[in-house]
């Protein structure tokens, strides 16, 4: 597939978000523009990730809880992985579920979000146990290992929280449809980096990732994202 530079991530997303619709290459739900799109061969991608190494060594990850995500989050179960799920903005916090306490048959169930509610237990932000591995969705990415979501920055910012919070660099993996593997576009410092990209057909390992984050920029933050976010209003350096 022949795709091209973008100039700002604002025409990457829109590239992607066009071109899954018009190709019929999108899932429900619907409609996918302003989401982490899913996509056709979602189950696939997610088979093809499970076969690398470090998704069969991890024994706890933190997952985005997107639908095209899901049946990659029921496998991971399904192999006995625990699983953080961020709640929305992080208003509740984490969500943690454990496949010690679901049953095989209900992991389909757990990997969706009513299922989520229903099987997880909570945790602050604060007592985060450590992960191996990070899921995240996206919306578009390239071959040397840069990402765009939504555009809200809430993935950034959950890595970034790991960061400040002690936690160390781990691998960051995603699963797209081709169509969302672009040529570049620009990339931010506080970006979260892609160690392996996974579609229904390839499993790209990015040979140079781009630097980790190494923590919350507190200074790009207004009072609104703290407002939105409260776990991070609670964790910034001046109210500790």
């Amino acid at each position: 597939m022949m795709t091209a530079e973008f100039p700002d991530k604002a025409a990457a997303r829109e590239h992607v978000w066009s071109t899954l619709r018009e190709q019929r290459a999108a899932a429900f739900p619907f409609p996918i523009h302003g989401r982490i799109p899913n996509f056709r061969g979602a189950a696939e991608a997610a088979r093809r990730l499970m076969d690398d190494p470090r998704l069969r060594r991890a024994r706890r990850v933190k997952c985005n809880p997107d639908s095209p995500q899901r049946p990659l989050r029921q496998l991971l179960l399904e192999a006995g992985v625990e699983i953080l799920l961020p709640t929305p903005r992080l208003r509740g916090g984490f969500r943690l579920l454990d496949p010690a306490r679901i049953p095989a048959s209900a992991c389909a169930e757990a990997a969706g979000l009513a299922g989520a509610e229903r099987w997880a237990e909570s945790i602050a932000v604060r007592d985060l146990p450590r992960v191996d591995l990070i899921v995240t969705g996206s919306v578009a990415v390239t071959r040397d290992g840069r990402r765009c979501g939504k555009g809200h920055g809430y993935g950034d910012l959950e890595y970034a929280l790991l960061r400040d919070l002690g936690h160390p660099p781990v691998p960051v993996v995603t699963t797209v449809h081709p169509i969302q593997v672009l040529d570049g576009f620009p990339a931010d410092a506080h970006d979260l980096p892609l160690h392996l990209i996974a579609t229904p057909q390839e499993l790209i390992e990015v040979a140079d990732p781009p630097p980790s984050p190494p923590g919350i920029d507190w200074n790009a933050l207004s009072d609104a994202d703290l407002e939105a976010m409260p776990a991070l209003a609670e964790l910034r350096p001046d109210r500790t």
